[in-house]
């Protein structure tokens, strides 16, 4: 029945045919990629070294632009309306996770709206007061905040960001009530710090080489242990509080990429964080590396969806 049967021609044929469109492909990337930065170009100095890095290897340029506010989501916003070819990509700080809870209108969905590429780091975060202070431990802030409720004032990089959170839910533990004063970098909480205008400051390691400098005075750090350069300085589990917060923070895309291109991505962001170069850039910022592949980071987002949602109805956190 030779109707049926299909000639060696025919069937070579059809195999090249189908064959094509994969041959076809371009390979990834084919043009310079764009990464928006969540915060001011100082704290995204190490995702500049970990850009470099992947350029060399990728054979296109990584150009970051900075989309600093709105607690840290205006990257990941930004990323959400341009293609899914994996040339837009976004840094992914842990309010994303948060912030839609904190609005009656969410703007985005921290799960659905993304393709998770890779987490790579975490944060030192920790408190600190100016060095002629009084309070001389964290203790004696405590204890000043419980004799005089909402008059001890510390900042914050924002409403709704890690620093803010762990200092309400600190306040709650102890039976205090702290005075919160938002402001939009580190520099502007250094300054509102040194000039007297707020008794704390809880942030990243902006506060770093002030604290070496004998300017500030370290009262604890955030991290699962004690900071190498700063022994002196307690955790919080080690002053009695069950919490270690890093905020991981990793890259990602918007919604729908291709499996194949987030793997080029993934590599390409896995081998620069490893790097000689981008190791000791972090060692030098005191900063954790806190690395999960595409599957684990998209795994850890929808766990963390459902802590942050409970975590801020327990608070009443809202955007002010």
């Amino acid at each position: 029945m030779k109707h049926i049967g299909m000639g060696r021609r025919a069937a070579l044929s059809l195999t090249v045919g189908l064959s094509l469109p994969a041959f076809a492909q371009p390979r990834f990337p084919t043009r310079p990629i764009r990464l928006f930065g969540a915060w001011a170009p100082g704290p995204n100095q190490h995702m500049r070294v970990l850009a470099d890095l992947m350029s060399a290897q990728l054979g296109q340029p990584i150009v970051i632009e900075n989309k600093a506010g709105a607690n840290g989501t205006l990257a990941a916003r930004a990323v959400m309306s341009e293609a899914a070819d994996g040339h837009s990509l976004a840094q992914m700080p842990s309010s994303v996770f948060r912030v839609p809870f904190m609005t009656p209108r969410p703007p985005y969905d921290p799960v659905a709206d993304f393709s998770y590429i890779a987490c790579l780091t975490g944060y030192p975060f920790g408190v600190v007061v100016n060095a002629n202070s009084p309070y001389r431990s964290w203790a004696d802030l405590v204890a000043a905040a419980r004799r005089r409720p909402g008059a001890i004032s510390y900042g914050s990089p924002g409403v709704g960001t890690e620093l803010h959170v762990v200092m309400d839910r600190i306040a709650t533990i102890e039976g205090i009530e702290w005075l919160h004063a938002p402001y939009r970098g580190g520099s502007e909480l250094t300054t509102a710090l040194i000039s007297g205008t707020i008794d704390a400051v809880a942030t990243a390691s902006h506060w770093s080489q002030l604290v070496l400098d004998g300017r500030l005075r370290l009262l604890n750090v955030w991290t699962p242990e004690r900071i190498r350069r700063f022994p002196d300085a307690p955790t919080l589990k080690e002053l009695g509080y069950d919490i270690v917060a890093t905020a991981p923070s990793g890259v990602v895309g918007p919604k729908g990429m291709d499996a194949g291109v987030v793997r080029v991505l993934h590599d390409a962001f896995k081998a620069a964080l490893f790097s000689r170069e981008s190791q000791s850039y972090l060692e030098g910022l005191d900063q954790p590396t806190v690395y999960m592949d595409s599957e684990t980071y998209a795994d850890y987002a929808r766990r963390q969806v459902e802590t942050e949602r409970e975590l801020v109805r327990r608070l009443n956190l809202r955007m002010e």
